[in-house]
């Protein structure tokens, strides 16, 4: 799975390494017990692509619980890239794991010929596109002006890091007009994206907007 995946340069080791980490924080504040043993530092898993189960399902529990037996189960996967990975790639990977369990893969619901021939049956679908990443290096003009710029506002350099965690869907554009880009995130990191409780402060909003401006003046 992480075959694909190209080393750092000593540049962008340096710029890893400089990134605070308060991992003791993190895990106090999201009711973590340990950080996953492969990374133990958020920067370096996100180095990497991942496999993510963000939902279950099957049959009735809880209230609704009742005896019946399911006849499925059904899970929703999302598989996150680094630039160095290919979407297509990845989902072949995940198929012939899954193959490799015993299952007989398709792509459809399966007739009831296939239901009589085969005793575990995986059905793998793609749902939306697939969205490609991207990086731009440190060294890159555009990169060192936005970072000048923002160092005169604060007078403090700003933290930099070689990937981000969330997919923004902005590849196809690079790709196709071949200009560099830079992500500038102006949130506060407890502010549970995606989730019912999301929230930014002010404090963080009003910077944000100082920060923006000075990256529109560059």
């Amino acid at each position: 799975f992480y075959d694909a995946v190209a080393p750092m340069s000593d540049e962008e080791r340096r710029m890893l390494d400089s990134v605070p980490d308060d991992s003791a924080r993190m895990l106090k504040t999201f009711g973590v017990a340990a950080p996953e043993r492969a990374f133990p530092k958020l920067q370096q898993a996100f180095q990497y692509p991942t496999l993510n189960i963000r939902g279950l399902a099957s049959a009735h529990v809880g209230a609704g619980a009742r005896t019946s037996i399911p006849d499925r189960a059904t899970a929703a996967i999302d598989i996150r890239l680094v630039k160095e990975t290919a979407p297509a790639d990845l989902m072949a990977k995940l198929r012939a794991h899954v193959e490799a369990q015993g299952f007989h893969v398709v792509d459809r619901e399966p007739a009831d010929g296939t239901r009589a021939r085969y005793s575990k049956i995986a059905r793998l679908a793609v749902v939306g596109t697939n969205t490609n990443a991207f990086r731009t290096s440190p060294s890159n003009p555009l990169a060192r002006a936005l970072v000048d710029a923002i160092t005169r506002v604060y007078a403090d350099p700003p933290v930099m890091i070689r990937t981000a965690g969330g997919t923004v869907p902005i590849a196809p554009f690079i790709d196709a007009l071949g200009f560099p880009a830079v992500l500038v995130p102006i949130v506060n990191f407890d502010n549970n994206q995606h989730e019912e409780n999301e929230n930014l402060r002010l404090g963080t909003w009003f910077d944000g907007i100082v920060t923006i401006a000075a990256a529109l003046r560059m």
